[in-house]
């Protein structure tokens, strides 16, 4: 049901049309019509002068039956013939919440053609892959992903669809819940399960990170997330076994979609925090912008990446790409080398499950160090030139 109007209150003063962030509304000869792309925000609402305009309420008719929705699904997101890997942390996490529910994981493969994907997922444990390949899909887009997406939730209706919290997936998880009107929780760092409710507590930081809330999607499914890379480990591959695949034919085509991919060109940026074996990351200790060289010097010796502090960060030192902690990228490094960081409680989410944590800090008492696996106390700019100055040495010898 969509947006109503009362025309015999309507005066046709065109005040929806111009404020509709949308551009749902049109006047059409003196009289307001209603666009398809229009979300039921109720700004129109809002603003009109003679309450010609009401958003419907759900109905008795129009609510859900939970017992019609089971399993736990996970969108696969693929570079190319690859699996993205917080696709399979969310494998690892899904399998947990499908136990405790007592059902299926299931997997959401989209794509032109995806026998690759299929053949890797056959290592892990999956009960069940959902498959829609269509020649349109072979490139990611916001409108036939949805399209087809939609098409089996509909069907096949998975109480919890779980989504990596990329750019792609935020992008495509937005759509999809507003597509079926259901609750969508971003950027969770914590997932659990109401046993007597199978209702999925939903973990993440508000307020830039001051304080985690837990959010539910009662009354409606499927209940959906997105979950940040780096949160849950990797899963485990096994041997090679059998997974039910059900292919779901969905009738996309090119003609009237809205975008078309004319090239891609990938960025280089060097390694990426979300995959880097080794991080070096600076804070404010480091004095000034000019002194996170020395992180950059340290993380090009190690084949890793540089992160930083949100202080770092804030301080127009370093770009928000680099920020590890709550309010930026959780990572899980082999090892993680904090320089000049104090340990704020959002960083320390961020990164304290890293395999490795060395931390360089002049104050002794800094709560870094209560994490850390090795504490050096000590100026990071007198320590880190003669870290880098033996490193060197070594890896000339080698």
């Amino acid at each position: 049901m969509g947006l109503i109007i009362l025309r015999e209150k309507c005066i046709a003063c065109g005040i929806c049309v111009k404020k509709c962030p949308f551009g749902a509304l049109v006047m059409t000869d003196g009289k307001i019509d209603v666009l398809p792309s229009c979300t039921l925000c109720g700004i129109c609402v809002d603003v009109c002068p003679v309450d010609a305009l009401e958003v419907p309420e759900r109905t008795s008719s129009e609510e859900f039956d939970p017992d019609l929705y089971r399993g736990v699904w996970v969108f696969v997101q693929a570079d190319g013939d690859d699996i993205h890997h917080v696709s399979l942390e969310l494998v690892e996490e899904g399998g947990k919440l499908a136990a405790e529910l007592e059902t299926d994981l299931c997997c959401m493969v989209l794509g032109k053609d995806t026998s690759v994907l299929t053949e890797k997922f056959s290592h892990y444990s999956i009960d069940r892959l959902y498959v829609t390949e269509n020649p349109v899909l072979e490139q990611y887009r916001t409108k036939p992903y949805v399209e087809a997406a939609a098409a089996l939730i509909e069907t096949y209706k998975p109480e919890i669809v779980l989504i990596g919290a990329t750019s792609t997936g935020r992008d495509f998880a937005g759509s999809l819940a507003t597509r079926l009107e259901t609750g969508l929780t971003a950027d969770c760092t914590g997932l659990a399960i109401e046993k007597e409710t199978r209702g999925l507590l939903q973990t993440r930081p508000a307020f830039g990170g001051n304080i985690m809330a837990t959010i539910k999607s009662s009354n409606h499914r499927p209940q959906m997330a997105t979950v940040r890379p780096k949160v849950f480990p990797m899963p485990l591959m096994g041997d090679k076994r059998n997974v039910d695949i059900i292919r779901h034919e969905c009738d996309l085509t090119e003609e009237g979609q809205p975008t078309e991919i004319l090239e891609w060109i990938p960025v280089e940026e060097g390694v990426s925090i979300a995959d880097a074996d080794v991080i070096v990351s600076g804070g404010r200790g480091m004095g000034k912008p000019e002194n996170l060289a020395l992180c950059r010097d340290l993380a090009a010796l190690l084949d890793g990446a540089v992160g930083a502090s949100r202080g770092a960060v804030d301080a127009g030192w370093i770009g928000y790409s680099h920020q590890v902690g709550q309010t930026g990228r959780t990572v899980r490094p082999g090892i993680y080398i904090a320089c000049g960081i104090s340990g704020a409680v959002q960083h320390l989410a961020g990164m304290k499950t890293s395999d490795v944590i060395i931390a360089v800090n002049r104050d002794p008492d800094a709560t870094i160090f209560g994490v850390a696996t090795y504490g050096f106390v000590g100026d990071a700019l007198e320590i880190l030139p003669k870290v880098i100055h033996e490193l060197k040495k070594r890896l000339s010898k080698s």
